[in-house]
Order: structure tokens, then sequence, then C-alpha cells
């Protein structure tokens, strides 16, 4: 990519997106088959992991506000809201059909062979459904909380490989960076969703 940064489409076109930042992070294939590779170990997980994930938005009130909203409001219908707060609970079912989301997002992430433009579609879209792009003015969640909850989950993925006992240390090691990359590449995929609330 030698055309100047200026003159690239970054903020609406995913495919220059990507490979700007693939570039800039030195985000190869031999990242992408490193995460194929590290699935066997974390697919077992994914459970514990979405498990600790929504513990921890449901242990402040300012994210577990999120899951409080009007039915009419959402892209997704009554599966992805709740007007009853008394009836909402952490093991009902608007929260497990959060949860299997979750869950499918690992696996896809950790599955996906080829980055095609249907995959950046895909990683672009985790980012616009939680925004007010999708034509859902009450759900907004603000960029701070997926900031801060992308770096949860990566910690809690990162401490996975660290405990993983039949690979060496420089697999580890190339697994961490391998995710830590493709976190930072997500992140920007949401960011770019964000826009408006950048200018406040």
């Amino acid at each position: 990519m030698t055309e100047p940064t200026e003159k690239l489409p970054l903020d609406n076109d995913l495919r220059c997106r990507y490979e700007y930042l693939a570039e800039f992070f030195n985000f190869t294939n031999d990242n992408i088959k490193i995460l194929n590779q590290l699935s066997i170990y974390i697919q077992p997980m994914i459970p514990v992991i979405v498990d600790k994930v929504y513990r921890k938005l449901f242990s402040f009130d300012i994210t577990k506000q999120y899951f409080f909203r009007h039915p009419s409001h959402s892209c997704f219908g009554n599966l992805f809201s709740s007007a009853n707060h008394s009836s909402f609970s952490f093991d009902g079912n608007d929260i497990e059909f959060r949860k299997n989301m979750l869950s499918k997002y690992l696996e896809k992430i950790l599955m996906e062979q080829e980055w095609d433009d249907s995959f950046l579609r895909y990683l672009s879209f985790v980012g616009q459904v939680h925004t007010q792009e999708m034509g859902t003015s009450t759900i907004h969640v603000d960029y701070m909380h997926i900031s801060a909850l992308i770096g949860f989950l990566e910690h809690i993925i990162i401490d996975i490989i660290l405990k993983i006992n039949n690979i060496d240390y420089q697999t580890k090691y190339r697994a961490i960076v391998s995710m830590n990359k493709f976190f930072w590449i997500q992140n920007q995929f949401f960011k770019m969703h964000y826009k408006e609330e950048e200018k406040r």
C-alpha cells in the first residue's frame, strides 16, 4: 500500500481500512493461521470466557444499563432487549441470546481462514450493531465501554494461552501477538462507527 493515507477511503472502505491496518500492524496470513491453530485450545473455553464477560458487564451499573431497552427500539426485537427489569436476569433468555452471539463471534474469529470481504463486513457489523447506525436511537453503547470490553476479553484469552501446558514459550508468544493484533484491528472496525461520538 504505497498511496498516501490521506487519499485512501479509510473511513468507508472496509477492505482499504483492513489492508492499511494489517500492513501497519504487520498482521499477515501467518497470524491468521496461528489464530486457527489456537482454536483447538480456546474453543473448549468459550463458555467460560463468555460467562466471565457477562459477569463483568453485570458487575457495573453503567454497563448493565444497556441491557434494559424497550423492544420496539431494538434491531433484534424482544430478543435483544428487556422492557421488564424485574424479570431480567443473568440467566434469562435475553442474556442467553447475547451469550450465544458472543460465542459464535469467538468461534468465527478463530476459525476464519480467509479474511474476504464477507468476513470484513461481519467485523464491521459487530461494531455497527452497538451504535445508532442500525437505526435504533436508544441503543448506543458508548465507545469507552466497548474499548474496555475488548481489553478485558483480550486479557481473558491471553491468560488462557499462558496456561496452556503442551505448547512452548515461542508458540505462546506468537499466539498472544496474533491475538493482540486482531483485537486492535477489531477495535478499529468498531471505531469507524463512532464518528459522531468523537465530535462531541
